[in-house]
């Protein structure tokens, strides 16, 4: 059984053994939560390729370095209209080139713009290492929930596409991850903080904010992360952080 420890260290995390948190009485995981872009399936690569096709577009009018930091300027000035997702990017990507450009970008670039998100929209899911044997694994022991932000209807076909819809119990499809989502989460769902556990692969949206509620959270960093989504404060949470490598290491983590 997996309880909150009372000893922690980022270095040897799977070195110690576990005892009752000390924040709680003996009260052990109920719930497992996982993030979904880039802790089960790639994600950020599709955004990644797209950027690096969209700078060659621009190239003969700015240099990358521009083309990079405008475009995120224009994405964080449309996120609370247009939310996290393709469709909010495509839009951004558009305004940023018609600015870029001095309104010179023709309808056919503009096309061109279009059809990549649209390819993205329409791209294979692909999972990443280990997420197809542990999450059948953890789902005889543990409730399972996912808890991602982004477009409903892309997240949902994605969800559908990966083949792991069946394993968890809840699905929730937010506009933001913060400490008042997961709290309003957790209060409808009857769950405790002390028995919850999120994975995922930000610190900013997955990790910090759950830990600021008292409950557990694992780290699977992903090789890429969008700049937004960037964080460098280290989570200080004795017993309740846990950073791992790959997704495979939580069954052991879980059982030590």
């Amino acid at each position: 059984m997996f309880y909150c420890v009372s000893v922690w260290s980022l270095a040897g995390r799977l070195a110690t053994r576990p005892t009752p948190c000390s924040l709680y009485p003996m009260q052990p995981v109920r719930v497992i939560a996982f993030d979904a872009d880039d802790t089960l399936w790639h994600n950020e690569i599709i955004f990644e390729r797209v950027h690096e096709r969209y700078r060659e577009l621009l190239a003969h009018y700015h240099d990358t370095a521009t083309v990079d930091r405008t475009l995120f300027a224009t994405e964080m000035r449309n996120l609370e209209l247009y939310g996290y997702g393709v469709k909010g990017f495509t839009l951004s990507a558009i305004e940023t080139a018609i600015e870029l450009t001095e309104g010179k970008i023709s309808a056919e670039e503009i096309r061109i713009l279009l059809q990549q998100g649209q390819a993205m929209l329409r791209h294979p899911v692909e999972l990443l290492d280990h997420v197809a044997a542990t999450l059948p694994a953890l789902a005889e022991r543990y409730e399972l929930w996912l808890i991602t932000k982004g477009d409903l209807r892309d997240q949902e076909r994605k969800l559908e596409k990966s083949g792991l819809r069946e394993y968890f119990r809840v699905v929730e499809i937010v506009s933001e991850k913060d400490d008042a989502t997961y709290a309003t989460i957790l209060q409808k769902r009857n769950a405790k903080p002390a028995e919850f556990l999120m994975v995922g692969n930000s610190l900013k949206s997955d990790i910090l904010p759950v830990l600021a509620l008292g409950a557990c959270a694992a780290h699977v960093p992903y090789h890429l992360t969008w700049e937004h989504e960037r964080s460098t404060t280290l989570p200080v949470a004795p017993g309740r952080f846990f950073a791992l490598t790959h997704l495979g290491e939580l069954p052991p983590l879980l059982n030590h």
